[in-house]
């Protein structure tokens, strides 16, 4: 297993933040920046950054609101364009320039904002199921459970309800990793679970179709200028084939995976994931 040091910045509201840094590859080595999704945290990156650490500083940060990062007392900063703020402080703090970005979800959409509203800071993007469009049935799938329930009384309730929630996700899961994906979503804090997120995440989620899916074709052009992998979950309901097909077409450099089985989202493991994202590094060691 490779070493990581647990670190934290202030980002511009005055709240610390947590992220994992992976940092063994050298002085030299590129930066890979990993942001989790919407109600997801650094663990979710456990497995492509000990891959890729022997390469790369892997830098899995936690969005506010999440993992061991400071909730936000204003849950109406829960926005992409206040998280793409915050990585820029990231950066500043880390005195790093430039970055390859590797986006789950919400964090790839920030990915694509990031091109956007700061070009230059990134060399290539991976996009973890999530495009310029997505599929409204996926919208709906999230706002169904974010926020919402109580916390269950043991780790097998919790692995229970887990379960009945992604069975249509991960359909080939064993109970050994249903077991692991539970426990990168919970922690006991003093004998009892709770998620690893703020439920007020929710509020902006729910509130304004606009900021939970956003028309990103226009934002998307400005990727155009570097690499990209764009991996989808076969049986995905956030990322469709079509728009996949779509990105392929009008980006002049973007690898497309298809990890057959799995909903939303590939959890960067798969061997064809991590092949593309390996060819993807290269380029740039």
């Amino acid at each position: 297993m490779a070493d990581y040091t647990d670190e934290y910045f202030t980002n511009p509201d005055g709240l610390k933040q947590h992220y994992r840094d992976y940092n063994q590859a050298g002085d030299n080595a590129p930066v890979v920046l990993c942001m989790p999704g919407l109600t997801r945290n650094g663990r979710d990156f456990e497995a492509i950054a000990e891959h890729l650490s022997d390469r790369c500083r892997v830098i899995c940060v936690e969005q506010r609101g999440r993992g061991q990062s400071d909730w936000d007392p204003n849950p109406s900063r829960y926005l992409p364009v206040t998280y793409v703020a915050d990585m820029m402080a990231l950066l500043a703090h880390l005195g790093v320039d430039k970055v390859i970005a590797i986006g789950t979800s919400l964090g790839g959409l920030m990915t694509i904002m990031i091109q956007a509203m700061h070009p230059g800071k990134l060399q290539a993007a991976v996009i973890n199921d999530i495009g310029p469009e997505i599929d409204p049935k996926g919208i709906e799938r999230i706002k169904s459970y974010v926020g919402k329930g109580t916390p269950p009384e043991t780790w097998e309730a919790a692995v229970e309800a887990v379960k009945t929630a992604n069975a249509g996700v991960y359909p080939a899961f064993t109970e050994e990793d249903w077991r692991w994906y539970t426990e990168n979503l919970y922690e006991d804090v003093d004998g009892k679970l709770a998620v690893m997120y703020d439920p007020a995440i929710s509020q902006n989620f729910n509130s304004e179709e606009s900021q939970s899916s956003p028309d990103l074709w226009p934002f998307f052009k400005a990727l155009h200028s570097i690499p990209m992998v764009v991996l989808r979950g076969g049986i995905s309901d956030i990322l469709s084939a079509e728009t996949l097909e779509r990105m392929a077409r009008e980006h002049p450099d973007l690898v497309p995976v298809t990890v057959p089985g799995i909903g939303h989202v590939p959890l960067m493991r798969e061997p064809e994931c991590k092949q593309a994202i390996d060819e993807l590094v290269g380029r740039f060691l």
